[in-house]
C-alpha cells in the first residue's frame, strides 16, 4: 500500500473515511460520468472548469462521454463564435474553456505561466521581457501568428537570443488564444495565436478569486486533497486558500489517512452506484486531475494509459481504467487490459454504438476487440 508524502497533512483521525470506490463514484458523478447530463456543450465545459486539449478531437470526445444528445457541431459552434477557446492555462497545457474562464482562469494561474521563464533563462539572456511581450502583442495583434512566424519576427529584435525560448516566453507572458479554424470539429488548420482579448472584443477579467477557484475545483473533481488541486492547477501554496475555508467545506480522509475536503451539498454517492462503461480521449481531466490517481487508476495499472509525453484513449469499466481503445476508418477498436465477462463486453459494445453515433454518424460503422492490452 502506497504510504502518503510526509508533505501530506494528515487528517482528523475522527473524520469520516472515504474509500477508493467511494472516492471513484464521488468524481464520476462531479465529471458527469455516471449517467449523461441534460447540460448544453457550453455548460459543460464551465461545470468541467475546462476540458484538456491538446489534440482537436478530445474535448469533442469528452463531452461525448458525458453529454446526454451531444453532437460535435455542438462545441464547435461554440468555437466558431468564441463563445469557448483554446488557450494554455492549467499545467502550462492547452484547454478548452468558455470565453468568460479564459479571461478569468489565465490570470489566475499567471503566476506559473511566468515562473515557466525559469527553465528558459539562458536562451532569453539580454532579453527585456517586457519589450518581449509588447511587440508580441503588437504583432499577434495585427494578424495572428503562428508559433514560428512569431519566432522569427522576434528574432529580429533579439538576434542572439534562442528563438524558440522568445516565442515561448511570448506564450508565457501573454494570454494566447488558438483562432479557428484551428479547434473546429472536420476542419483543418495550423495553429495561429493572438491574445485573448483581441479575439474576445473585451479586457482580461479580474483573476479568479482563489476561494472561487477551491469551490469549483471541488464541484467537478472533489472531495480533494490540496495537493489535488496543486496538481489539477499547476500552482502552490494552496494551502493557506483551504484552511481559510475551513468553517463552510467538510473534511474526510483517505485510506491512507490523507485530508480531504468538499462541499456539503456535493453529490457522494453509494459507493455500489453502477458505473456503465465510458470511452474517454487522451489526457481527459479524470486521469489527470488529482496527485493519487488511484481513485481511477487502479496501481497495478499505473502508467498503462500512456507511454512517455503520449497518452491513449482509455476505457473505463466499472469506473475504473480497464484498457484502451482507438477509432480508425469508422472502425473502433478495443483493448482490454484483463479478461470481460459476456456482460461486460455487451455493455462496452452497446456505450461504443453510442460513441460512434455521436462522433461519427455510424452507430454501425464496426466494434471489434483488439489484443489484450499489455505493458
Amino acid at each position: 500500500m502506497t504510504k502518503p508524502s510526509p508533505r501530506v497533512r494528515r487528517a482528523d483521525p475522527a473524520a469520516p473515511v472515504l474509500t477508493t470506490r467511494a472516492l471513484n463514484r464521488a468524481t464520476l458523478d462531479r465529471q458527469l460520468l455516471l449517467k449523461r447530463a441534460p447540460l448544453s456543450a457550453k455548460a459543460a465545459v464551465e461545470h468541467l472548469v475546462g476540458l484538456q486539449a491538446q489534440n482537436v478531437k478530445p474535448p469533442y470526445y469528452a463531452l461525448a462521454a458525458r453529454l446526454d444528445g451531444f453532437a460535435p457541431e455542438h462545441l464547435s459552434r461554440l468555437m466558431a463564435d468564441r463563445e469557448t477557446v483554446r488557450i494554455v492555462t492549467l499545467r502550462s497545457t492547452i484547454h478548452t474553456h468558455t470565453a468568460d474562464d479564459c479571461l478569468t482562469l489565465r490570470p489566475w494561474v499567471q503566476a506559473a505561466r511566468t515562473r515557466e521563464l525559469t527553465h528558459f533563462r539562458k536562451g532569453l539572456a539580454g532579453v527585456d521581457l517586457d519589450r518581449l511581450a509588447t511587440l508580441a502583442r503588437e504583432r499577434v495583434e495585427t494578424e495572428p501568428r503562428t508559433m514560428a512566424q512569431l519566432r522569427e519576427e522576434l528574432r529580429v529584435e533579439w538576434p542572439d537570443a534562442d528563438p524558440g525560448s522568445l516565442a515561448v516566453a511570448a506564450r508565457c507572458l501573454l494570454p494566447l488564444v488558438q483562432v479557428t479554424p484551428r479547434g473546429l470539429w472536420g476542419r483543418s488548420g495550423q495553429v495561429a495565436l493572438t491574445t485573448a482579448e483581441h479575439w474576445l472584443g473585451r479586457p482580461v477579467a479580474p483573476a479568479l478569486a482563489p476561494d472561487t477557484a477551491v469551490r469549483r475545483y471541488l464541484r467537478a473533481f472533489g472531495p480533494a486533497s490540496v495537493k489535488d488541486m496543486q496538481t489539477w492547477s499547476g500552482l502552490t501554496c494552496l494551502r493557506d486558500v483551504f484552511d481559510g475555508l475551513r468553517p463552510e467545506l467538510v473534511t474526510f480522509r483517505d485510506e491512507h489517512g490523507v485530508e480531504l475536503f468538499d462541499l456539503p451539498d456535493a453529490p457522494r454517492p453509494d459507493p455500489d452506484t453502477p458505473a456503465p462503461p465510458r470511452f474517454l480521449p487522451e489526457f481527459d481531466n479524470l486521469l489527470l486531475s488529482h496527485a493519487d490517481r488511484s481513485r481511477v487508476i487502479p496501481p497495478h495499472l499505473k502508467g498503462r494509459s500512456r507511454q512517455g509525453n503520449q497518452a491513449y484513449p482509455t476505457l473505463l469499466v466499472d469506473g475504473f481504467l480497464a484498457g484502451l481503445w482507438r477509432l480508425a476508418d469508422d472502425t473502433l477498436t478495443i483493448e482490454p487490459f484483463g479478461t470481460l465477462g459476456a456482460r461486460q463486453r455487451g455493455e462496452i459494445v452497446e456505450e461504443g454504438e453510442r460513441m460512434l453515433a455521436a462522433t461519427t454518424g455510424s452507430p454501425s460503422g464496426g466494434i471489434r476487440f483488439g489484443t489484450v492490452a499489455t505493458a
